[in-house]
């Protein structure tokens, strides 16, 4: 083989090579570009369907919170009896069924959330047995007025869990 025919088939060749290639990249491109298009229509299709759902476990994690907010809750369940630890019980039963009751709901938030709404729940039962606990309470009536006074000088833990539902909820938009 002479030389000018090597230079014909390498001028052939070459161009083929390079065209080869280029297409081969642009359309590598465009099946990444559309995988990506599809991946963002199925997420936004998904995000449309689930953020009702989860706005709505939100919304009962609220309610569950107000509801054992200790203020709230003394107020709405009134002593049985006059025995303090009829009544520390019976609240702290409240609050147990309460949060039985939304246990599903952890599935449609963070686990940080959810521990953070746990930690309430676990904290707000801590204050009421911790005031049973007093020297100074010897019924249920006393028990009431001690975790009353004990909240005017510290925030409820509910209040607190509150606080961080809104910054999530806040974060789904």
């Amino acid at each position: 083989m002479d030389f000018t025919r090597i230079i014909e088939l390498a001028s052939y060749t070459l161009p083929a090579i390079v065209t080869g290639f280029v297409a081969y990249s642009f359309f590598e491109l465009h099946i990444k570009n559309n995988d990506k298009k599809r991946a963002f229509l199925l997420n936004k299709e998904y995000q449309k369907q689930s953020l009702p759902i989860r706005l709505q476990a939100y919304e009962r994690m609220t309610l569950f919170l107000e509801r054992i907010n200790l203020t709230k809750l003394l107020i709405r369940i009134t002593p049985i009896s006059q025995q303090k630890h009829d009544y520390e019980n019976f609240i702290i039963e409240q609050i147990e069924q309460e949060f039985e009751h939304n246990l599903t709901q952890q599935i449609y938030m963070s686990d940080e959330c959810w521990t953070i709404i746990t930690t309430a729940k676990n904290a707000t039962i801590q204050m009421i047995r911790k005031a049973a606990m007093s020297d100074r309470v010897d019924n249920a009536d006393k028990l009431r007025e001690v975790i009353l006074n004990d909240l005017l000088e510290k925030q409820s833990p509910s209040n607190a869990a509150l606080g961080f539902i809104k910054n999530e909820v806040g974060d789904l938009w």
